[in-house]
């Protein structure tokens, strides 16, 4: 039997994203100020691109910074993006600037996560909306995925839980295609398979419609119903793969019954 191997080289990489991209050579080529000559040549092994080219290309094919470091090393050239752990000294004032964020942003839900939907910072808020979730989904590393969509999570408590878990399930799908995370797939067979719990209106077609800008997570709370508008914020421009990786999401009240509650909570 025949194992197939799949070419890491710089060419058929790059290929790989440009057709995912779904752009023809000369299209990436007008953007990248090129020729549809010069890069047919670097994807079939006849030009060895500058670590310059590589870099230009990888910034119109809109390619996740972790996978930048992987065409520059398929090349031959030393990985531009340092990957820091979040904890390093040197990621000091990114640390005391997110929490100031969260800290600053309560008694409204906020948090941090990796890559891989791991909840690497919290505020009070989140502690809220986490009640009632079973001790197992909160052992360290949280994941905001399966704290989310689990039957012993937060699932059984969300009232339209089929649009917020499609919701949710289309977010992991559109990062999935961007990135092409293999932990993310992963993720995603995991919390897709979760059968919904038998508590809660999970009905797909609400009785009225929703009267809001966006779609809300509502959540039943202490017999009350909390609506919440989730958004979520990058790092611009970021030189390093941890950094380029963290996602800031925040849950903005959706109506003035939550405010009240929330602000009724605060110490």
């Amino acid at each position: 039997m025949s194992t197939a191997v799949l070419d890491t080289s710089i060419g058929p990489l790059l290929r790989d994203w440009r057709e995912q991209r779904r752009l023809s050579q000369l299209e990436l080529a007008l953007r990248a100020d090129s020729s549809a000559r010069h890069i047919s040549f670097i994807e079939t092994g006849r030009s060895r691109p500058s670590e310059e080219m590589i870099l230009r290309l990888a910034e119109h094919l809109d390619v996740p910074v972790r996978e930048r470091n992987v065409l520059l090393l398929a090349a031959g050239y030393a990985p531009r993006y340092a990957e820091t752990p979040l904890h390093d000294p040197a990621l000091g004032t990114l640390r005391e600037g997110i929490e100031r964020l969260l800290q600053g942003y309560e008694p409204y839900p906020a948090l941090v996560v990796d890559r891989t939907y791991n909840v690497v910072a919290a505020n009070r808020g989140i502690m809220m909306m986490l009640d009632g979730v079973a001790e197992h989904l909160l052992a360290p590393p949280l994941n905001a995925m399966r704290l989310t969509l689990h039957p012993q999570g937060m699932a059984p408590h969300i009232r339209n839980l089929r649009e917020w878990r499609g919701h949710l399930l289309a977010q992991m799908e559109r990062q999935i295609a961007l990135a092409r995370s293999e932990a993310v797939r992963a993720l995603y067979d995991e919390v897709a398979a979760y059968p919904l719990p038998e508590t809660g209106d999970h009905s797909s077609h609400p009785e009225e419609p929703v009267p809001y800008f966006a779609l809300p997570l509502q959540l039943e709370h202490n017999g009350r119903t909390l609506s919440f508008i989730s958004s979520i914020s990058t790092f611009n421009t970021p030189m390093d793969v941890t950094v380029a990786e963290l996602a800031i999401e925040t849950f903005l009240p959706a109506d003035s019954a939550t405010v009240e509650y929330l602000q009724s909570l605060r110490p």
